[in-house]
């Protein structure tokens, strides 16, 4: 069964302890954090990839339908709030759920499993498929269909990736680590730090750079030999 990280913000301490009692006593749910003030949970988010966050709506310095439009768009989102009429805006951003206080367990299993089922690993697909996948840009429903095959490299730039086409540069919230674990491994390598890239568009390789079209790529010392590894594998 697939774990769900995530994490609860809540400015009310009594929501908190019961969202975690429920949390703690479903097996597929694996809780990183709890949060009473949402820009610490903010700051928490742009270095830690969640798959799932039980969000307050009404809460200081910014609301949760705020919060919830800056939070990576592959993190799914249930809202936990007393008031049902924020539920027509819940549903303007990516909402598995909206749970209206007070709410029994019941309530909230069924909310998590449908968390658990609209899950999906959106960069991982066959390798034998001509697969394409959506990225999220700017606004709240705004994405750009990729196809996998196109994707020459992809960089990281802190909270935010580059992925590289033959003629477009997409820039989405999201971290290297969190597309490397997604990518199909046959197709897509590390190389550094900084970079992940599509073995089938290199050009060129020397022991320190690879060449995908014009663009040089460095070789990291961490990730050298498995990337020779995996070159070794393909040469005559």
């Amino acid at each position: 069964m697939q774990q769900l990280k995530c994490i609860i913000i809540d400015d009310e301490p009594a929501a908190v302890r019961l969202l975690e009692r429920y949390v703690l006593d479903v097996a597929f749910l694996k809780l990183q954090k709890t949060f009473t003030k949402p820009l610490e949970a903010l700051a928490f988010l742009e270095s830690n990839p969640i798959d799932l966050v039980f969000l307050d709506v009404q809460m200081p310095q910014i609301t949760g339908i705020q919060l919830s439009k800056i939070i990576a768009s592959h993190t799914q989102i249930i809202f936990t709030t007393a008031y049902s009429e924020f539920a027509l805006d819940s549903y303007e951003v990516a909402t598995a759920d909206y749970l209206l206080k007070p709410f029994a367990f019941e309530r909230f299993y069924k909310a998590v499993l449908k968390a658990q089922k609209q899950y999906a690993k959106p960069f991982k697909t066959e390798e034998n498929e001509d697969a394409f996948i959506f990225i999220k840009t700017d606004g709240k429903h705004n994405f750009n269909r990729v196809f996998i095959e196109e994707i020459l490299f992809i960089e990281g730039l802190k909270n935010y990736v580059s992925v590289q086409l033959n003629n477009e540069q997409i820039i989405t919230y999201s971290t290297l680590k969190h597309l490397s674990e997604r990518l199909p491994n046959a197709q897509f390598i590390q190389i550094h730090k900084s970079y992940i890239i599509a073995l089938s568009h290199i050009n060129k390789i020397d022991n320190d750079t690879v060449w995908i079209q014009e663009k040089q790529l460095p070789i990291g010392n961490t990730y050298r030999k498995k990337f020779f590894d995996a070159i070794n594998k393909r040469q005559l």
